[in-house]
């Protein structure tokens, strides 16, 4: 009976970490463009891609869509969630403060290493040709001076935000001219923190996020709201065929 239990359990957790790997891999589809607002996600070909079955495909949706990352319609299939311009800017506000409160913690216990390491990745960005090199990259430098700031509730808080906000986020840097001014925010951040300065390095964090956001609104012609029923519109690799 123990034996049983101990099988049951290890079919389990691999079950689970199965659909946690699913997940980052949607996760960084969404990140690279791949997938798009409103697509539907196939899980047929992401199995057949994968080689496993459609169950933890199934399991990494239901974690995604905590996430606010898909949406999960009944009798219709999973979509990449949907969001308007105002609901992004909302949380764009709520991200910039997480954002300066990381930098002004980081600030106080930053090394000489880690700005070493920082300033290197702004020149790795600086290298980048396109979005799609691009913000990869910069997704992993927001989350290292995240993780820099030594809170633990504060990086959990930011990275959840941070999810909801990939596609838009993408859009507001598409314009090569936008990486630029973007990077030598990022060189200025870095500066500050090298300096130890708590409320400089708090207040260019915040700003450099406010600025993505009027980045995000120049671009974005009128609000639109979130669409009833997603998926209604064509994509190019995502959708189930019928």
């Amino acid at each position: 009976m123990k034996n049983r239990d101990l099988l049951v359990q290890l079919k389990s957790r691999r079950a689970e970490t199965l659909a946690s790997l699913v997940a980052e891999e949607l996760e960084r589809m969404i990140i690279r463009g791949e997938l798009q607002a409103g697509d539907r996600i196939n899980e047929s070909a992401l199995a057949e891609m994968l080689s496993i079955s459609r169950g933890p495909i199934r399991e990494a949706c239901r974690s995604l869509e905590k996430s606010n990352l898909v949406r999960v319609v009944m009798n219709r299939g999973v979509y990449v969630r949907e969001m308007s311009v105002a609901q992004a800017a909302e949380i764009y506000d709520v991200r910039a403060h997480l954002f300066g409160l990381a930098g002004r913690l980081a600030a106080n216990r930053i090394s000489f290493r880690d700005v070493a390491e920082l300033r290197a990745r702004v020149a790795e960005m600086q290298e980048a040709k396109d979005i799609d090199a691009y913000y990869p990259l910069n997704v992993d430098f927001h989350a290292r001076l995240v993780e820099l700031s030594g809170n633990k509730r504060v990086a959990e808080l930011y990275s959840a935000l941070s999810k909801e906000l990939h596609l838009f986020r993408r859009r507001g840097l598409v314009e090569h001219e936008s990486m630029v001014v973007s990077n030598q925010e990022h060189a200025r951040i870095v500066e500050a923190l090298r300096d130890h300065n708590s409320d400089l390095s708090e207040r260019t964090m915040a700003d450099h996020v406010l600025a993505g956001k009027a980045r995000l609104l120049e671009r974005a012609e009128e609000p639109s709201p979130e669409l009833s029923e997603p998926g209604l519109h064509s994509t190019n690799n995502n959708k189930e065929k019928e």
